[in-house]
């Protein structure tokens, strides 16, 4: 998924994103309000990690204007402040869920993860398709019950090609949602690893390229 993080302490910030690019998401930093509407702007996020206090703009006018926007994007609001009229108030302004600092990084991540499936609806959290199981929860795939060891990058990018159930992903597609903003977009980067998870899932060859479109699994 494609996750935006914003928190105006740095470290936190980046513990936040580096705890969740482990968990295979490709993750943007802001530290600021105004730069988190920026970005939401320019890139399309799966879930957004929003502290509540933020200079700028704060908080809940962020929550408030992804919202009034039509955002796609699922908003899981941190704050210190534990008492329940604020939680109830930044439920009211948007946000999908909630947690007080201070947290532990795999509920944050449950949490995300459980978002992020809220915004595909309509697909189960195990993802099969010819023949391929993966499943988020647990970070496991397997091929034929052949249990298959891939690295972050291509567990995001099978994962995207599975969620699509046949059609063909194109490579903004991919990059998009299994890089952050820093990402060249004319590395390469998106065929290398489709070359690499097409060896790693073995034979026959599961990944069709698609001419001028993109990749898909049949």
């Amino acid at each position: 998924m494609r996750v935006l993080v914003v928190e105006d302490e740095p470290l936190l910030a980046d513990t936040i994103a580096e705890w969740l690019r482990d968990e295979a998401h490709a993750v943007d930093v802001a530290y600021d309000g105004a730069a988190a509407l920026e970005r939401a702007w320019v890139n399309s996020y799966d879930v957004v990690v929003l502290d509540r206090d933020l200079p700028l703009v704060h908080g809940d006018d962020v929550c408030r204007r992804l919202v009034e926007d039509g955002s796609p994007a699922r908003v899981l609001m941190l704050t210190a402040a534990a008492d329940l009229r604020d939680r109830v108030a930044g439920l009211s302004l948007g946000a999908d869920d909630y947690l007080t600092k201070p947290f532990a990084l795999p509920e944050l991540a449950a949490r995300v993860l459980a978002l992020g499936r809220r915004t595909r609806a309509s697909s189960s959290p195990v993802l099969s398709r010819a023949g391929i199981t993966l499943d988020p929860t647990l970070r496991g795939v397997t091929r034929d019950g052949r249990p298959v060891g891939l690295a972050k990058k291509e567990f995001a990018v099978l994962a995207e090609l599975l969620q699509a159930q046949g059609a063909p992903v194109s490579a903004e597609h991919l990059l998009e949602k299994a890089w952050d903003e820093h990402t060249d977009p004319f590395t390469g980067v998106v065929r290398v690893t489709v070359l690499k998870l097409r060896r790693k899932l073995g034979d026959p060859p599961v990944i069709e390229t698609v001419t001028g479109v993109g990749y898909r699994i049949p």
